[in-house]
């Protein structure tokens, strides 16, 4: 672990369901607790080991929702009991990594924090934690600081960041300024981003000091910076679950990229170290699908996980993933996605691997709620 860290704290924000995951991503046991990439391990445990040789185990929290509080100490023993943040309820980013922040800043005085997704994919950890190091000099700074990830297509399925000028940072020759966010584009525009070369995709990793994170919150979203502070103060003390009970689920609902790193990048506060790393956040199955492209065919056009030689393709392309015992057949289909649980059974296409959002906002109206 390098020396110069020993002041740097990850922060894992392991929420949300994932409901363009579904049914594969469930509200008992979301996205980031599952191997979803198909490496052997949950997204969760692949984000702790990425992150643990910067910080070692004890200088790593994770916020999490109190109903997989259990399952993530399964799967992370290493993480001190300390260190678990659990939520009542999902208030969104700036609540999750605010409350970090104010925590371990208490705790650790003039603290370094980055805040890096659990359920996020990521390949090349030399080269993420090369970028980690150059954000944390950075940061060091008294900048706000993200990891953007060089774009390899003209996606329409994340935001962006424009780079701007060099910054001039000993020990961060990459950092450069942050002219603005932009949110995900048109097709045309994506393409237009991807040629100009002065883009990056937006992966929601910031560093900084808990400090100028906290004033950055106080100043944008000051309620909501005032209710943090409140809890924090009565984190390790006999009054936390009563103070956490009343102010948590009073705390507006709202992204930190609005209230921290919009507003210090119009400021010119906000620096970005360029990733070149592969990174993916496995949001819909057509990113499932080119996850998995080629890891277990049952014809050369299909992907089949779970139970390969119980599918039989004809003419067909695209992915299968199946918990079942089932045989399953699929003729003269392209781009199919079908996922096959015990009690539920999404067929889509990878065009229309968004819309699955769309599904489960109608199965809540539904009579089968249960399925979620």
């Amino acid at each position: 672990m390098p020396n110069n860290l020993d002041h740097f704290y990850a922060v894992i924000p392991a929420g949300g369901v994932g409901s363009r995951l579904w049914p594969l991503s469930r509200a008992d046991r979301p996205k980031f607790l599952r191997d979803i990439a198909g490496t052997g391990t949950s997204l969760l445990r692949s984000t702790w080991e990425r992150l643990a040789p910067l910080t070692g185990d004890e200088r790593i929290y994770v916020v999490t929702g109190a109903a997989h509080g259990e399952e993530v100490q399964h799967q992370l023993p290493e993480l001190l009991q300390q260190n678990v943040i659990l939520e009542t309820e999902g208030r969104d980013s700036s609540a999750a990594v605010g409350l970090a922040a104010a925590i371990i800043e208490r705790r650790h005085p003039g603290a370094v924090i980055g805040s890096f997704a659990a359920d996020h994919l990521i390949s090349a950890d030399t080269r993420f934690r090369r970028a980690v190091v150059e954000a944390v000099r950075a940061a060091n700074e008294g900048l706000i600081v993200t990891i953007g990830i060089q774009p390899i297509e003209p996606s329409t399925a994340f935001g962006y960041i424009r780079a701007g000028e060099p910054l001039e940072i000993l020990g961060a020759p990459s950092a450069r300024q942050v002219d603005a966010f932009i949110e995900k584009p048109k097709a045309a525009t994506a393409r237009r981003y991807l040629t100009s070369g002065e883009y990056l995709w937006n992966a929601g990793m910031f560093i900084a000091r808990a400090s100028r994170l906290l004033a950055e919150l106080e100043e944008n979203a000051p309620e909501l910076a005032a209710g943090i502070q409140e809890i924090a103060e009565a984190w390790d003390s006999p009054a936390r679950d009563e103070v956490v009970a009343r102010v948590w689920p009073t705390l507006d609902k709202i992204a930190i990229d609005y209230t921290v790193a919009e507003p210090a990048a119009k400021k010119g506060g906000l620096a970005v170290i360029p990733g070149f790393f592969g990174w993916d956040d496995v949001g819909d199955f057509a990113a499932v699908s080119r996850v998995h492209e080629g890891v277990s065919n049952c014809d050369e056009g299909v992907s089949a996980i779970g139970s390969p030689d119980r599918v039989i393709a004809y003419e067909s392309s695209g992915l299968v993933i199946s918990e079942t015992d089932r045989v399953i057949a699929i003729a003269g289909l392209q781009d199919v996605v079908l996922i096959d649980t015990a009690d539920a059974l999404l067929v889509t296409t990878r065009k229309n691997a968004q819309q699955v959002k769309q599904v489960v906002s109608l199965i809540k109206e539904s009579e089968h709620p249960e399925v979620l």
